[in-house]
């Protein structure tokens, strides 16, 4: 059945607000580092309430767009607010449960078993994954690529070919959860230092170690506010703007 003719949806008001947000960060020329106005003046500004701005300003920080940086103020993480629709992100969160209880059982038994079967050349491609990813992070990025490589080296120290076969087959849902949790703040240092524990099990050769350092590190990824972000279902009603 065509889906072509399905009821039409009014946008959500905090939907526009983030249209608006858009425009003016590149009306603006604002970059990354940069402050946006306060969430009374954008409301005011824009005629809506507080309660809308607040939730586009949530949305931002779920996509990783900006920070909410102690002692106030709310800045620009890129040079622009790329929001990913709405109906993508609420799919993503969807699905994420799934993707982190596969990735917590395979990963974990990975782990345990490339500490038993792992190579001098497995220790080697861990060890320049981390280097690559520790070199992403100096250069101001999350260290994505690094990440990528060193779970792939995991794998492959493994020796176990229907492992890796799974992996692959949800290599995209991998990826996602990987950019979701490495654009938390703070999250690049504190995976790349879990990275490490997981090689230094692997190279003891200490598979239960392994294991529980990778369960650990698993349950950090899974630690992503785009879990605690709760969609609308209905467009808000509306009040006055907050006064001065």
């Amino acid at each position: 059945m065509t889906d072509a003719l399905r009821p039409m949806t009014k946008q959500r008001l905090y939907e526009q607000v983030l249209d608006r947000l858009r425009q003016y960060v590149t009306e603006s020329g604002l970059r990354a580092g940069d402050r946006l106005p306060p969430e009374r003046d954008l409301a005011q500004r824009l005629g809506v309430s507080r309660a809308s701005v607040k939730q586009a300003i949530v949305v931002l920080e779920v996509q990783g767009l900006v920070e909410a940086r102690h002692g106030g103020g709310t800045y620009l993480v890129r040079d622009s607010l790329d929001v990913e629709p709405m109906e993508k992100m609420v799919e993503r969160r969807r699905r994420l449960p799934d993707v982190l209880d596969a990735r917590e059982a395979l990963e974990t038994k990975l782990a345990e078993l490339a500490a038993e079967r792992r190579t001098d050349e497995d220790l080697d491609a861990m060890r320049q994954a981390l280097d690559h990813m520790a070199g992403e992070m100096r250069e101001g990025g999350h260290g994505v690529e690094g990440d990528r490589r060193f779970h792939a080296a995991v794998t492959a120290a493994a020796h176990s070919s229907l492992l890796a076969e799974f992996m692959r087959s949800i290599s995209d849902q991998i990826a996602e959860s990987r950019t979701e949790s490495l654009r938390q703040p703070g999250r690049p240092t504190r995976s790349l230092a879990q990275h490490r524990a997981i090689l230094d099990a692997i190279a003891d050769r200490r598979p239960t170690r392994a294991a529980a350092a990778m369960r650990r590190h698993v349950r950090t990824v899974a630690k992503v506010r785009l879990l605690d972000w709760e969609p609308e279902t209905e467009p808000e009603a509306e009040g006055e703007p907050e006064a001065p």
